[in-house]
């Protein structure tokens, strides 16, 4: 059969209805897979990561980091329990644990630089403060003992390993693959294989004219796969490309082309390639255009499939960086290839290449690549050696027969040494381990060990892995000095405080610390108050425990009226708060804060002053309406609209406590909330909440009726700091300091608050490097892997400062 000049199909396809649109990534899934994911919602039935409401403002520490390790890589075997201080759903479905190690930075480094790490902000769910620990934890992972483990889950699991044939063990399909079904990632050729095998790859001599397609570095075992087959002719300058054929991962036919070669003919090659002068004559396709269409036709995580396709591409003059070669997953002794033809016949019980037909079908043998593949991937390397070993590899299996002599009964073996430590575990149920870092004492056989030199190697080296280890852990090393001398943990810390902290004034003479405390509690727990003697007013800094305090304080004490004299609330102005209102925006929308809000709830004589000052200065301050101007009582205790020293002492004795039962019954009528946390110290009773709403709606409902709210007492206002935290300020206090030498800090802090733009843009490169490696480290991941990220914080003489672990199971796309 003759295609037509341009994209004519085989009409023996095995799918006759019309090609679906090719730019959509065809998937390789099973329709069963489909009907569960229609059933139950994808996000609903894949594995996922959740923290336990008690434990979600107390830092986790090394241990109970590998109560959740273990649980991700054993599961339930051999009785592990599941962590005390989270919940990981559907543990069964994980393809694998991923572990990165940064060292040198700390919780307040994330906060610092959140514009910034838009990865790590934007897609891991789950944050948790890390208690820092001088050990080396990468090999504390490695090393931690499991002594309640049982021994005998193992010991079936190495009797079903051990199962397979000794034979089969060396045989060169499983010697390559191994016994386990993998996904499609696991086939795809390494560079290093491909540059062995002669394949085309960007770089290497020999390839500098060939046109590179528009793939990514990394694929996922959800990456659809495309047949490709082409024919050629000899011309007077070798082989040259005559006609290619594009099949999709449905078998559908994209691509059907003839091409006119550039050089003279000196042979068509009818009898392989089909091709005669006259189907050439009238062809005006070039090698060029078929090379674009074919850019064009693929999408950027596409694996091409084919046998030998490596000649395929060498005559497209094409280089595609993801590749699956049939002839090197059914594979031979000594490097022998099968045919495809004998593979079609054996494996897909079709015949193909006939003598009854003139030359090669490329649709047809494409379509047959592709297809071998699949069947590959779906059934696993051991099952296509055991159901086709006679047939293809030419020998069978056989059993000692019964009249030969049997072999003495050996003597019982000694009791094997109960197996304790973790990475010996892993490593007996055939599970692979693997460590990336900077050469260190790692409790890890060598020979699963990779040392680089810097974080850019470890990544790299890692994403090289076609086959992703099972437990994996990486250390990125680069940073830890370098984050010393150019930014102090103080100068960090001065920046992260300076955002809970405003400057208020003027303020009558005779105010005290105690009178600014009991005015500006009213929208966030205070933290320290720090009057301010100017050589003619007063005024005052205010540090709140919170962000949202600030904030608050911003919108509605501003302009108030306090014993005659208009106080202006303002925050400090330097270098480090300029994007102060983009990483304000950014946290309010946060993946852990989406659905949060922050509420305070007034003194009724509180809120009453604030309405009358408003009025009498003809303004009024809210976060999303004016609810200051709907409310009518009026409180006796003001001149004027004034705030005085009477209704100063008068605040703390009105009600404005919280609880569950009541911040439940005011805010369920705006949507279903989910949870409530109520901060308060040890003695004290709550006057703010983080009010978790089940949906954005609720939370938005709420926003828009912050005048009924503010009627009822209440100021509102979109969470900003995250819910691990229970105070953004004690973020930036040192673990185990006294409260003595945390003031001296603090003042020397102050000190240090300005730094070069030299050293800023220094930080800002280095973290923005940091963000992009572990973004395209986390996008090679297969999907189903738990990654942790952990920040691992500082160690100190004067105390800790605390890390960071960020965790997320990747989903499919």
């Amino acid at each position: 059969m003759e295609p037509s000049t341009s994209t004519a199909c085989d009409s023996k396809k095995r799918k006759n209805n019309a090609p679906a649109a090719h730019e959509t990534a065809k998937r390789l899934k099973t329709g069963q897979e489909d009907d569960e994911a229609v059933e139950c919602g994808r996000t609903s039935c894949s594995p996922r990561i959740s923290v336990l409401p008690e434990s979600l403002q107390q830092a986790i520490t090394q241990n109970e980091l590998m109560e959740l390790l273990h649980y991700a890589a054993l599961g339930k075997t051999g009785g592990i329990k599941h962590p005390s201080w989270c919940r990981l759903h559907r543990q069964r479905k994980l393809q694998g644990v991923n572990v990165v190690l940064v060292e040198g930075l700390t919780q307040r480094h994330f906060y610092k630089h959140y514009l910034t790490l838009r990865h790590l902000r934007s897609n891991y769910t789950t944050r948790v403060t890390f208690t820092p620990s001088p050990d080396n934890l990468a090999s504390e992972i490695f090393r931690s003992e499991l002594p309640d483990f049982d021994c005998s889950s193992v010991s079936k699991t190495e009797k079903e390993a051990n199962s397979i044939h000794k034979a089969l063990k060396v045989h060169p399909v499983i010697a390559r693959f191994g016994t386990k079904r993998r996904g499609l990632t696991a086939y795809v050729l390494t560079q290093e294989e491909m540059i062995k095998k002669h394949y085309p790859v960007k770089g290497m001599p020999g390839f500098e004219e060939f046109i590179c397609t528009d793939s990514v570095d990394n694929v996922t075992d959800s990456s659809p796969l495309y047949g490709l087959d082409c024919e050629m002719c000899l011309t007077e300058k070798g082989y040259e490309l005559t006609r290619v054929s594009l099949v999709d991962s449905d078998g559908n036919c994209v691509l059907d082309d003839l091409v006119k070669p550039e050089n003279r003919i000196l042979n068509y090659l009818t009898q392989f390639s089909g091709i005669t002068a006259a189907m050439l004559r009238p062809i005006t396709t070039t090698l060029r255009d078929v090379q674009t269409k074919i850019r064009t036709l693929l999408p950027q995580d596409a694996v091409l499939v084919g046998h030998s396709i490596n000649n395929d591409l060498l005559s497209l003059k094409l280089i595609h960086k993801n590749v699956i070669d049939t002839s090197l997953l059914y594979r031979r002794e000594f490097g022998q290839k099968f045919k495809l033809k004998v593979l079609a016949e054996t494996v897909l019980k079709r015949e193909i290449q006939t003598d009854d037909k003139k030359g090669h079908n490329p649709i047809e043998d494409a379509l047959a690549a592709l297809e071998l593949a699949q069947y590959f991937i779906k059934t696993g390397p051991c099952q296509v050696v055991e159901l086709h070993l006679e047939e293809l590899w030419g020998y069978t299996i056989e059993e000692k027969s019964a009249d030969c002599e049997p072999a003495p009964t050996p003597a019982p073996a000694p009791a094997p040494a109960p197996i304790n430590r973790f990475a010996d575990i892993l490593q007996t149920l055939g599970r692979s381990v693997a460590f990336l870092g900077k050469r260190s004492d790692v409790a890890l056989h060598l020979s699963n060990q990779q040392w680089h030199s810097s974080d850019k190697e470890v990544v790299a080296a890692f994403r090289r892995n076609t086959k992703c280890p099972f437990f994996s852990v990486l250390q990125l090393s680069s940073f830890s000095n370098q984050l010393k001398s150019f930014f102090p943990h103080q100068k960090v810390c001065a920046n992260l405080r300076d955002m809970c902290v405003v400057f208020a004034g003027p303020l009558p003479a005779d105010f005290s610390e105690r009178d600014v405390r009991r005015l500006f509690r009213c929208c966030g727990a205070v933290r320290k108050i720090k009057m301010l003697n100017a050589a003619v007013r007063v005024h005052a800094e205010v540090e709140f425990e919170q962000l949202e305090g600030a904030l608050l304080a911003l919108k509605t004490l501003n302009g108030l009226n306090v014993q005659g004299q208009s106080m202006k609330v303002q925050r400090p102005v330097h270098e480090s708060m300029l994007d102060l209102d983009l990483t304000l925006d950014a946290l309010s929308v946060d993946v852990l804060n989406s659905s949060h809000l922050y509420t305070v709830k007034l003194k009724p004589s509180m809120a009453d002053s604030i309405h009358l000052s408003a009025k009498v200065n003809g303004h009024a301050k809210c976060l999303d309406v004016t609810p200051f101007q709907t409310a009518k009582k009026s409180p006796p205790a003001t001149l004027n609209g004034h705030y005085t020293e009477t209704e100063s002492k008068k605040f703390s004795n009105s009600k404005s406590e919280l609880s569950e039962e009541t911040l439940r019954g005011t805010f369920d009528r705006f949507g279903a909330v989910e949870g409530i946390i109520l901060p308060a110290k040890p003695g004290k009773h709550p006057r703010h909440a983080h009010i978790k709403f089940g949906s954005l709606e609720g939370k938005h409902a709420a926003l828009s009726s912050s005048e009924d709210l503010w009627k009822e007492h209440y100021l509102i206002c979109p969470s900003l700091t995250p819910p691990h935290l229970s105070s953004w300020v004690a973020m930036t206090t040192s673990m185990n300091s006294e409260e003595a030498d945390e003031e001296a800090v603090e003042d020397e802090e102050r000190t240090h608050t300005h730094t070069s733009s030299q050293i800023q843009e220094m930080e800002l490169m280095m973290m923005k490097k940091l963000d992009r490696r572990l973004g395209k480290l986390f996008r090679s991941l297969p999907d189903f892997t738990l990654s942790v990220v952990i920040f691992l914080g500082h160690t100190s003489a004067h105390g800790h400062l605390p890390g960071l672990c960020l965790l997320e199971v990747k989903q499919e796309p």
